[in-house]
């Protein structure tokens, strides 16, 4: 009887969800989910709002072509494997400072980007692997005191 029941919902749930032929096909959405960022200083510790780029279309695409960032908001760059390589700035106009992480959360290397519109821009690398990174506005890993040796913790 429970089958019987499932199946009757799951059915009226199909029909209910059905193709409306007026209404044009969602596109996926271009914007990355969000997650808390806890950064522990140690004395404090600072909740930022970011997006998350865990996938090479929103990791290519960043921070780029934007015109502001929120005070506590930013973007947290997730890699499923250690990864080496550097951050650059091409077409971002938002100035931001980066901390790179490694597999246990620990900030390994900082720096402040600045925004670059043409070829060819600098390269932020940190010269070891790390397993993420996390963007914000410039100064304000400063004004919150975070350092290397500090840790992050990315939760949904």
């Amino acid at each position: 009887m429970r089958h019987v029941v499932a199946a009757t919902l799951l059915l009226g749930l199909l029909v209910a969800c059905g193709d409306d032929a007026t209404q044009p096909a969602a596109a996926p959405s271009p914007t990355a989910r969000l997650a808390n960022v806890l950064i522990d200083t140690g004395d404090d510790s600072v909740l930022i709002r970011a997006e998350v780029a865990d996938t090479p279309e929103l990791r290519s695409r960043g921070l780029s072509n934007r015109d502001s960032l929120a005070d506590d908001g930013g973007m947290v760059f997730l890699f499923f494997e250690e990864t080496t390589g550097g951050f650059w700035m091409k077409d971002t106009t938002i100035p931001l400072s980066i901390a790179f992480f490694d597999s246990s959360g620990e900030i390994i290397a900082m720096f402040d980007m600045d925004p670059c519109e043409a070829d060819p821009c600098k390269t932020y690398d940190p010269g070891v692997p790390y397993r993420g990174a996390l963007e914000v506005n410039q100064g304000a890993f400063e004004e919150w005191g975070v350092e290397v040796g500090h840790h992050i913790r990315v939760s949904p």
